[in-house]
């Protein structure tokens, strides 16, 4: 598997245009640049969703992170890669496709 891990600093969206943060900033002690490693262990919300269907508004509020089984982890929970599994769910917890992310760090392949 490789991939470029994702830090607090990704610039992750939604697949509607809306912005996917973590829901707390990831402190772990292992960093890119200053910035923490984002694990499996961390959160993110989305703001800024314009998605509806049929004229009901039905926006994402959370992204669901599949971690991958590298064994490559920070602080004991797995870390996240642009590659990574992941969903976008709606408040009622509807899947409404996968983040894009936008930015990573550094270039890992793990064997």
């Amino acid at each position: 598997m490789s991939g470029s891990l994702l830090d607090a600093g990704a610039v992750i969206g939604c697949p509607h245009g809306g912005r996917a943060t973590p829901a707390t900033t990831p402190s772990g002690g292992a960093r890119i640049a200053g910035a923490a490693i984002a694990t499996a262990a961390h959160t993110y919300v989305v703001t800024g969703c314009p998605h509806t269907l049929d004229g009901v508004p039905s926006p994402c509020v959370a992204v669901r992170w599949t971690a991958d089984t590298t064994g490559v982890t920070v602080d004991g929970a797995s870390v996240l890669l642009d590659t990574s599994a992941a969903q976008c769910f709606s408040a009622a917890l509807v899947p409404q496709g996968p983040p894009v992310v936008q930015a990573a760090q550094r270039k890992v392949t793990v064997r």
